[in-house]
């Protein structure tokens, strides 16, 4: 049902003028536009830190993943090493790719 919902609206959306479509995409962003610039400084922090790690490894397994290899990396194996203190290193990071798995 929620597929056809949005078929629904793509298509009311694919029979509109360009900007008047563009006008609806930019009001519906408004809200989460307006968080982001309530807490922008806070955000581009965390952001930051992040990328520096999971989410930087995240991103590369994905890429390099394939679909016989997976594209996740090993998440248990992740928070085992974090809670025995494992620092983010290379090697961490090589471990966990979607290929080094068993």
């Amino acid at each position: 049902m929620l597929d056809q919902k949005v078929d629904e609206l793509c298509a009311k959306l694919l029979e509109t003028f360009p900007e008047c479509m563009t006008k609806s995409l930019e009001e519906l962003r408004k809200p989460k536009l307006q968080a982001w610039n309530l807490n922008k400084e806070n955000s581009r922090a965390w952001l930051a830190l992040n990328m520096m790690n999971e989410a930087r490894t995240g991103f590369r397994a994905f890429n390099e993943g394939t679909k016989e290899t997976g594209r996740e990396i090993d998440f248990v194996k992740l928070r085992q090493g974090l809670a025995k203190g494992t620092p983010w290193t290379e090697e961490l990071i090589e471990s966990l790719m979607p290929a080094v798995k068993k």
